[in-house]
C-alpha cells in the first residue's frame, strides 16, 4: 500500500509520542525504586530530588538556548552569506517562503563528504549547515531536496524534540547510576528490609540500573530514526519532487567516507549517518542514528505527490 506524505507525517508523530512515553515511564520507575530503597518519600529524598531537578533544569536550559552555537562550533562550520554561495542561499530562501518559516542562517562545513544538518531551538533561531560536498556534487534538484529535508526538521521542531530526548537520556542514565550505587553500597532502611517486597524490588532495581543506559539510548535513537522518515515526507511536501531527495540519498549512500567533523553526540542531527555505521551484522541497526538509506529511498519513491 502506498502511503502519502500526510499519512507518513501523522504516523511518525504518533510513534514519537509513544517513544517519549516510554522514556518518562522508564525514568518514573527508576525514581520510584530509588525512593523505595531510601525508605519511602521522606524529607531527605525530597531534598535530593529537588537538587537533582534544579540541576537538570539548568542543564536543559543551557542546551536549549545554546544548541545552535555549540553544534556549529563543534562541527567546524562557518556562517556564509549570499555572495559566498548564491545557489544555496537562493534555494534556502525559496523553500523557506514555500514552507512559511523564517530564513535560517546558513553555515558550510569544508568537507567533500555529502551531508547536512539543521539545529536551533525554534524556527526563529535556526541554522542550516551543508558540506561543500553537497555544493560540488549535487544537482540543484538534489540540493533542493536536502535543504527541504533540513527545513522540515526546523518546521516540525525536530531539533527541539531531539534536544529534549538527549536531556531525558542524561536524566535516565544519571538516575540509574545513582540507583545502582545505592543498591550495591547502602544497607537500606530497616523498614524496607523487613518488607517482603524488598528483595524482588532490589533485583529489579539492579537490573534496571544496569540496562537503563542501553534502553535510554535505544529509545533516543528510535526517535531520531522516526524523525528522519517524517522529514523526508515533509521535504516532498515542500518540493513536490521526491526524486530530488531520493537521488541525493543515493549519492550519499555511495559515499563511503565519514565526515571528519562529526561525532557520536551530533551524528543524529545529520541527514545521513556521518560516521558511516551502516554496515555490519543485523543487530547494529538498533544502534544507528538513522534508518537504512535504502528504506528511505524506497519510501520516497513510493510517496504520491
Amino acid at each position: 500500500m502506498v502511503m502519502n506524505f500526510y499519512d507518513q507525517i501523522a504516523e511518525n508523530k504518533k510513534m514519537t509520542y509513544v517513544l517519549f512515553g516510554a522514556f518518562f515511564l522508564l525514568i518514573g520507575v527508576l525514581a520510584f525504586l530509588f525512593s523505595y530503597l531510601l525508605g519511602g518519600f521522606n524529607i531527605y529524598g525530597l531534598t535530593y530530588f529537588t537538587i537533582f531537578g534544579i540541576l537538570t533544569i539548568i542543564f536543559a536550559l543551557i542546551s536549549y538556548f545554546s544548541c545552535d552555537s555549540i553544534v556549529a562550533a563543534v562541527s567546524g562550520a562557518k556562517e556564509v552569506s549570499k555572495d559566498d554561495y548564491r545557489q544555496l542561499y537562493n534555494v534556502t530562501e525559496e523553500l523557506s517562503l514555500a514552507g512559511g518559516v523564517p530564513m535560517p542562517r546558513i553555515f558550510v562545513i569544508n568537507d567533500a563528504t555529502i551531508n547536512a544538518f539543521a539545529t536551533g531551538r525554534d524556527p526563529e533561531h535556526a541554522i542550516i549547515c551543508v558540506t561543500t560536498g553537497c555544493l560540488d556534487r549535487l544537482t540543484r534538484d538534489e540540493l533542493q531536496g536536502v535543504v527541504a529535508h533540513e527545513l522540515s526538521h526546523i518546521k516540525n521542531y525536530d531539533i527541539r524534540t531531539m534536544t529534549i530526548a538527549t536531556v531525558l537520556v542524561g536524566v535516565a542514565v544519571l538516575l540509574s547510576d545513582v540507583l545502582l550505587r545505592f543498591t550495591l553500597f547502602s544497607r537500606g532502611s530497616s523498614d524496607s528490609r523487613d518488607n517482603k517486597l524488598f528483595i524482588p524490588l532490589l533485583i529489579i532495581a539492579v537490573l534496571l540500573a544496569a540496562l537503563t543506559p542501553l534502553i535510554a539510548n535505544l529509545i533516543k535513537l528510535s526517535i531520531s530514526r522516526k524523525r528522519e522518515f517524517m522529514a523526508d515526507a515533509s521535504a516532498v511536501e515542500l518540493t513536490r519532487n521526491p526524486l530530488g531527495l531520493a537521488n541525493a540519498l543515493e549519492k550519499i549512500s555511495n559515499d563511503e567516507e565519514p565526515l571528519e567533523a562529526a561525532n557520536k553526540a551530533t551524528a543524529h542531527m545529520y541527514i545521513s549517518d556521518p560516521l558511516k555505521n551502516t554496515k555490519g551484522m543485523w543487530f547494529k541497526n538498533m544502534f544507528n542514528t538513522h534508518p537504512p538509506i535504502e528504506e528511505r529511498i524506497n519510501a520516497l519513491k513510493g510517496i504520491k505527490n
